[in-house]
């Protein structure tokens, strides 16, 4: 079959590749000049199997709020004049229940724990190197609260046979030596021993080389202008440069999916989240992480990259901007800096991107009720986590396979 993906970042790529080791003659498009431009350029670099957990859950709408007038808050709110915006978070708050939670992170954990396998699997067959690290994340909590509140994400974890540990703050410190200068600062932390970390953009560019190997074409600085439907069947795409001919489509676009969407009254619950990190080099590695901390107070991921410190978080609703604000930066350097001053603030990377988020976490996966078109998106913050199982399950759909986990609650019919 011939198959065009339509984006060319974490989710696209490996959609992309597992496609043409399905046998398929497979073309990407993407506007940037290469792969891994935008959202997946200069993410957290955490590939957390098991800090998996979708944003809606009981307590968050009191945390929101409480959050809004926080200096470093986890949640900046930028309300506008925009349906989509105001019926997405209806939506998200609609799942904010304990049994919503629970469903919710069933279907994310079933597929991150699938994706664990298929990284590990395309790996191996790769020898793909991108500043990777298997020493696992520590969640962190700086308040007794927060420790005592992990209690229904060890249930679930528990649930779902993903390994973890509870540690105190001794434990955490032989997790993190580095933690030892700021015992005093924390109480305790959930060690998810199977997550790993690396470079998503350096991973992302190499897996594109291999796909080439694969015979996958890749059009860059190409916009998709349309898709060509005849009746309720996908023919192809539109670019800005020509007509491209297909069986199949694959839109893998982030939160960019939706405004291409619509036109064909394909309603999908997808809303961009913007995140900001900040890239520091290490100058003292006793002060330095070894792995992945996630800062619960601040909801700020803490990666070591090779000789780098990638420091990634918070949630902005503010539609599709990408500007840099500066409190946003204050954040990341007062969480990272607090915990590990081993690095050179003044000499870090700023950059922001836009998560594609869903109402209930969980990605959008599947067919839609154009044939031949199908979806791949809506990760929010865990495209670089979920991305190899979720194209291993797209590329068997597309290929008429049933996928090796149940996709069916992946599919944009759950919200029909």
């Amino acid at each position: 079959m011939k198959v065009i993906v339509l984006g060319a970042g974490i989710i696209g790529v490996t959609s992309a590749y597992q496609l043409a080791k399905a046998g398929h003659d497979v073309t990407v498009i993407d506007r940037q000049k290469g792969p891994a431009l935008e959202t997946s350029f200069a993410n957290a670099g955490e590939v957390s199997f098991g800090y998996c957990s979708p944003w809606a859950a009981s307590g968050i709408p009191m945390k929101a709020l409480k959050w809004l007038f926080m200096e470093h808050a986890p949640l900046i709110l930028r309300p506008k004049v925009d349906a989509a915006m105001l019926c997405w978070m209806a939506k998200m708050l609609a799942n904010c229940t304990s049994e919503c939670y629970a469903v919710n992170k069933g279907r994310m954990l079933r597929l991150a724990d699938y994706s664990r396998v298929s990284l590990a699997a395309l790996r191996k067959e790769t020898g793909i190197e991108y500043d990777e690290r298997m020493q696992g994340t520590l969640q962190l909590f700086r308040a007794q609260a927060q420790l005592d509140a992990s209690a229904k994400d060890v249930k679930a974890l528990a649930a779902d046979g993903i390994p973890y540990e509870m540690l105190d703050r001794d434990g955490c410190i032989r997790a993190e030596p580095a933690l030892a200068h700021v015992r005093d600062k924390i109480v305790g932390g959930l060690l998810t021993p199977k997550d790993e970390t690396g470079d998503c953009f350096k991973f992302t560019n190499a897996l594109a080389k291999r796909a080439e190997q694969l015979g996958v074409r890749f059009s860059w600085g190409t916009e998709v202008k349309k898709l060509d439907v005849e009746g309720s069947q996908v023919r192809g795409v539109v670019t800005n440069w020509e007509r491209l001919t297909a069986d199949a489509v694959v839109v893998a676009l982030g939160s960019y999916s939706p405004l291409l969407l619509k036109r064909y009254g394909i309603k999908l619950p997808v809303y961009p989240v913007k995140g900001y990190s900040l890239t520091i080099p290490i100058e003292d590695a006793s002060r330095a992480p070894e792995s992945t901390i996630m800062d619960e107070t601040y909801k700020i991921a803490i990666t070591r990259l090779g000789d780098r410190i990638r420091v990634g978080g918070m949630a902005e609703i503010s539609g599709y901007t990408n500007d840099l604000g500066e409190a946003r930066r204050r954040t990341l350097e007062h969480s990272v800096m607090d915990l590990f001053p081993g690095g050179d603030a003044g000499k870090a990377t700023f950059w922001s991107g836009l998560r594609p988020m869903t109402p209930d976490g969980t990605p959008v996966i599947g067919p839609t009720k154009i044939a031949g078109l199908f979806l791949n998106t809506g990760h929010g913050t865990l495209g670089w986590t979920m991305s190899s199982g979720s194209a291993r399950v797209v590329a068997d759909l597309v290929s008429g396979r049933k996928p090796e986990i149940d996709a069916t609650d992946l599919a944009i019919s759950r919200y029909v």
